[in-house]
């Protein structure tokens, strides 16, 4: 089992946005340090619910403050961007990282963001599988040229090439860290970079399966945000492992993965590649003494800053949309999620597993808004709780 913290920037009340961003960097520091295996970095424009406005810019800051930690963006909004400008800009992390890096891609929301940048309502709506599509291309390939409804250009070589991860390592660092994958071709995943094996701290001991198949030639793991069946079935296609958002039970996230695998299937996808595709749960961890503390320090802080957060979106277009209670969100995301003591954690961890086949955890750390409260429920994370997944 795979657990790593997912962080927001977020805003809270009261707050300033240096605040928030320099909680990110130290809940950073300190996951690696308490042994946890990634840390998943928002993207959000124009509100303080999160005030990264660039996960790939701030995942190469972590990535040159870290050794050992996977960094992943949850995500990057590809309607904002040129598919081959966040290809480069992947391309260079995977390769100075040494293999950390995990880039994760959604379609966003119909957000005023898509006036701002230009790209328009038409990106959202009806562009995100070109997009995606030419993204993957522009990763996986030598030279790459475009003929589609949005992109057309002629072909141009793919610079730096993601694929040439172990030249640059024998050139310049000596012998690179050793690079597992973990899915089929699509989905391939790169290993830790230098520095202990996450393994002896999450208690899963040696490797397994796909983490145990090297697969040197690969570029950066890439992922997409599922939050409809339309997304599941893109995703499955091209084998590309899921998201899952917080909102989410559990029952719901075992349907999207048994949806993922039918259209995988259906599309030819061998079924050890099925199998051993990384999905990655999102959700909120919380350890404490008891369950209401752990309760309470979410209750007495995430309300005031969903609604805030949350209640600052702006359509593009106009649209109406429909904001979630903030105190009965936080109520479900603590029914759902690990918050409570560290058994109670690790029980929930362990049941989510079992219930959809999900072994990758993304788990907002921050929900206190507090600096200090943040990095001892990291530390929790990772003394208290890890050592109890099996």
């Amino acid at each position: 089992m795979r657990v790593g913290a997912f962080v927001l920037a977020a805003q809270f009340p009261g707050q300033g946005q240096g605040e928030a961003l320099h909680r990110a960097v130290r809940t950073t520091e300190v996951a690696e340090a308490s042994g946890l295996d990634s840390v998943w970095l928002a993207e959000h424009h124009f509100v303080p619910y999160g005030v990264c406005p660039s996960a790939v810019t701030l995942a190469g800051v972590l990535l040159g403050r870290t050794h050992r930690i996977r960094v992943g963006t949850a995500v990057s909004v590809l309607p904002n961007v040129h598919p081959v400008a966040l290809g480069e800009q992947a391309a260079l992390l995977h390769l100075l990282s040494g293999g950390r890096f995990t880039l994760g891609v959604g379609r966003g929301g119909p957000w005023v963001d898509l006036e701002v940048f230009g790209t328009g309502l038409r990106a959202y709506e009806h562009d995100f599988p070109e997009s995606l599509d030419l993204l993957i291309r522009w990763l996986r390939e030598p030279r790459v040229s475009a003929s589609g409804e949005r992109f057309s250009f002629r072909e141009v070589p793919v610079v730096p090439r993601p694929d040439e991860l172990d030249a640059l390592w024998a050139v310049g660092a000596g012998a690179r860290p050793a690079v597992a994958r973990a899915g089929g071709a699509p989905g391939r995943v790169p290993g830790p970079g230098p520095g202990p094996d996450p393994g002896a701290r999450s208690g899963t001991g040696a490797r397994s399966g796909a983490d145990a198949r090297s697969d040197a030639g690969s570029g950066p793991e890439t992922l997409i945000a599922c939050t409809s069946p339309r997304t599941v079935k893109l995703a499955a296609e091209r084998g590309l492992p899921m998201l899952l958002g917080m909102h989410c039970g559990d029952e719901e996230k075992a349907d999207m993965v048994a949806l993922w695998r039918r259209h995988a299937r259906a599309a030819g996808r061998s079924p050890g590649e099925i199998a051993d595709t990384p999905h990655v749960s999102a959700g909120v961890a919380q350890i404490a003494d008891c369950r209401g503390a752990a309760v309470e320090a979410l209750a007495k802080s995430m309300p005031g800053w969903l609604r805030q957060g949350l209640g600052a979106h702006v359509t593009v277009d106009g649209r109406a949309r429909t904001m979630r209670d903030p105190m009965a969100y936080t109520e479900l995301l603590c029914r759902l999620h690990p918050v409570g003591t560290p058994r109670l954690a690790a029980d929930r961890l362990t049941t989510t597993a079992e219930r959809t086949g999900i072994r990758r955890f993304a788990l907002l750390v921050e929900g206190s808004g507090d600096l200090a409260v943040t990095e001892e429920n990291v530390r929790r994370l990772g003394a208290e709780v890890l050592p109890l997944l099996g």
